[in-house]
């Protein structure tokens, strides 16, 4: 069945899902799978097999919990064969929950009081629905003053809430109104008395179709609940969902429905509970089981435009050979510098007091262009916090006459890197400024290789993030950092610890040991000295050897993202092409006109990794960096209020959200393209449909309002 299902949910063949469970289940990592199995899981993307792999645990761990619910009722001697199949036929959670609810050990409720009373055998006579006299009669029998049944009516109230409850485990009743409810009703929102908040005030009254609300707007709400403001209440016309029950449950003395008559003497006590059974149980947990499946639907999505945000921003193109001062604006503590070379090394620390409350103007002015002219510095780093703008001014008058440009960074997550045990370890003789400076720096030069080293909920690129399933967001947001780590790829004898523990197949321990071996021995000449490594066995060196790259390596092919396994044939079809290994990146090597189903049987190799291979020969060693958009530097100052309805301008999208995408064009405020100001006459289901984080954009302004600091922009010029 879990093979079936995973077939069907990702639409692909039946051999790719076994010959992927096989891959998993032999340890083989997500980015290993993607680019080094190709030919085993017919070119199975990243992304594919991601979804595969969580489905796949899903799916154990339903037909896990199969098992121990038919082990649990068989065991109470209530397993039927009718019973096993629904079992064994659910496909999710809440089915196998629904199915489990009437076996399950319940805390003490009206209906386990009333059994305790006796009163089970009165309920299931009224169910058969075919007495002729009056339920009181029967009811008498169960008069029992030392069981606190002291009346007929007692007695007949008792089996109600035991009718009830019975009505409430029905997992086909469940379903039933479920479904009704996702597809009919609506979530109303209504403000608290006492308790406004301007952030929430269009949904004070307001009222949604469930099967509508998009995510966003759902978070917004549940987050609006949670801090008081909202009471929140989900509506359905219950008439409906109760003749359904009716239809269900009451029983007629013929078939035909013009005939149909129902047993004068239990239908009301039962057309009772059915309202008792909605209203006080049905109702109640269906609302709690709907609000939470919406909840997780909104996270999910969510999640997955976090995840789409954040891939983006790290594969932004590094800023290659430049010497650059990372600037981290502050006002009373002073602002601290840091200046980088092409490398990463840091040349020399600073800080100045150009800001109130000492406005040392002048001194600071004299500082940098020192500095710039003693370092040749290339580009300004200025943090985006607290003192930028007036930082932004500073750095704007000081490089006019210059060659030097400036850049205003994200520094989101800087300080909380700067305060960590992990910075202390890496720059242990700078001050938490100095290091933040650092990282600012960093930030424009590499920022794959600086934000690495931040928890990525703190990078600033999702929406709702401290609202949701921290477990599936980490997991979600680690396999992306991963993911990019490993399709760039990392320098073996310059990766910092960050960058090296998520290498496929490396984790923490031997991230510190391969850093503990490259201090001891020096640098790495090959990549097969990584199996020196302690704790770095074969299967290790088989997930991470393609991930990382050795400059200026013993062999040529140790600089590419070819795997060892396959050298024997790279270097055979660089033979039989009349080269060897010293020519690649030579730029002679002519790889037109292959043939290469005829050339993968003679080497002996997959037709894709073949592919995969002659690509990497035609640019050894490329990142794929390198294709997406360059950073915006600056040499002017703009502010909000030189912005003018009909400007034009370029800048860098740097969130996205279900509504729209946010822009920054320079101004220490980013503008929002609404979705509808995305493209002309053409509906858009997702902004990630039209933009991505880091894309560089042309927009035109169409309003500003200075009270509330926002701008709205159009991509429709």
């Amino acid at each position: 069945m879990i093979e079936k299902t995973l077939e069907k949910e990702l639409n692909i063949k039946s051999w790719q899902v076994k010959k992927v469970i096989k891959l998993i289940d032999e340890g083989n990592t997500i980015p290993f799978i993607a680019r080094y199995r190709k030919d085993i899981t017919g070119g199975l993307d990243d992304e594919v097999l991601r979804k595969f792999d969580t489905r796949l645990k899903y799916l154990r761990n339903l037909e896990h919990k199969k098992e121990q619910i038919i082990e649990k009722i068989n065991n109470l001697g209530k397993l039927t064969k009718e019973l096993k199949e629904k079992i064994l036929s659910a496909e999710t959670l809440v089915e196998l929950d629904d199915l489990y609810l009437p076996y399950k050990s319940k805390k003490r409720t009206k209906a386990t009081i009333a059994r305790e009373k006796g009163l089970e055998g009165l309920a299931n006579t009224i169910l058969k629905q075919d007495l002729t006299e009056p339920v009181e009669n029967i009811a008498k029998k169960y008069i029992n003053p030392e069981l606190d049944v002291n009346t007929a009516q007692e007695a007949i109230d008792g089996s109600k809430d035991i009718i009830s409850e019975l009505i409430s485990e029905n997992a086909d009743f469940r379903k039933k109104i479920r479904e009704n409810t996702l597809y009919h009703g609506f979530i109303e929102t209504k403000v608290k008395k006492d308790s406004e908040n301007p952030e929430y005030e269009i949904y004070y009254n307001y009222s949604e179709k469930l099967s509508k609300i998009p995510p966003h707007r759902l978070l917004a709400i549940n987050r609006a609940e949670k801090e008081g403001v909202l009471k929140v209440k989900i509506y359905i016309d219950a008439e409906e969902i109760l003749e359904y029950l009716k239809r269900h449950i009451l029983k007629s003395s013929s078939d035909i429905p013009e005939k149909i008559e129902y047993n004068k003497y239990t239908t009301p006590i039962i057309v009772d509970s059915i309202s008792d059974s909605y209203k006080r149980l049905i109702a109640p947990s269906i609302e709690r089981e709907i609000r939470k499946e919406l909840k997780e639907k909104a996270e999910e999505k969510s999640i997955d435009v976090f995840a789409k945000n954040l891939h983006q921003l790290l594969m932004t193109s590094p800023l290659i050979g430049k010497t650059i001062l990372g600037w981290d604006p502050a006002f009373r503590t002073g602002c601290k510098l840091a200046i980088i070379d092409e490398t990463g090394k840091v040349l020399k620390t600073d800080l100045i007091y150009p800001t109130e409350p000492q406005n040392k103007i002048k001194e600071s002015t004299e500082t940098i262009r020192n500095l710039i002219k003693e370092y040749d510095i290339n580009v300004i780093a200025i943090g985006n916090g607290t003192a930028s703008r007036e930082s932004e001014e500073i750095v704007a008058e000081i490089i006019k006459g210059t060659n030097v440009e400036y850049i205003i960074v994200n520094e989101a997550g800087a300080s909380v890197y700067s305060a960590s045990e992990l910075a202390s370890e890496e720059f242990p003789d700078y001050s938490e400024g100095e290091r933040s400076a650092i990282s600012i720096a960093r930030r424009l030069q590499d920022p794959l290789a600086e934000l690495v080293k931040i928890d990525p909920k703190s990078i600033g690129v999702g929406q709702y993030q401290h609202d949701m399933n921290q477990k599936n967001l980490n997991e979600s947001l680690t396999g992306v950092v991963e993911k990019v780590v490993n399709e760039v790829g990392v320098d073996l004898n310059t990766a910092s610890y960050s960058l090296l523990s998520y290498i496929s197949g490396i984790n923490k321990t031997t991230a510190k040991n391969i850093i503990e071996y490259r201090e001891t021995n020096g640098a790495f000449k090959n990549r097969k000295e990584l199996i020196k490594v302690n704790k770095l066995g074969k299967k290790t060196f088989e997930q991470c050897a393609g991930f990382v790259k050795i400059d200026n390596p013993e062999m040529p092919l140790d600089n590419t993202t070819i795997h060892p396994e396959s050298y024997k044939q790279t270097i055979k079809l660089l033979n039989k092409l009349g080269y060897n290994v010293e020519d690649i990146g030579k730029n002679k090597i002519n790889f037109d006109n292959l043939d290469y189903e005829k050339l993968a049987e003679e080497l002996d190799i997959g037709v894709m990794t073949l592919k995969d291979i002659v690509k990497e020969l035609k640019k050894p060693g490329r990142d794929p960096r390198e294709d997406m958009p360059k950073p915006i530097l600056r040499k002017n100052v703009l502010t909000i209020e030189d912005l003018e309805e009909g400007m034009i301008l370029q800048g860098t999208v740097r969130n996205i959200v279900d509504f729209g995408a946010f822009v920054d064009i320079g101004v220490h405020q980013d503008g929002l393209v609404h979705i509808s100001q995305l493209v002309e006459n053409k509906f858009v289901k997702h902004p990630l449909d039209i933009v991505s984080v880091g894309d560089i954009v042309d927009v035109r302004v169409i309003e500003t309002d200075l009270e509330r600091n926002r701008i709205n922009l159009s991509m429709i010029l």
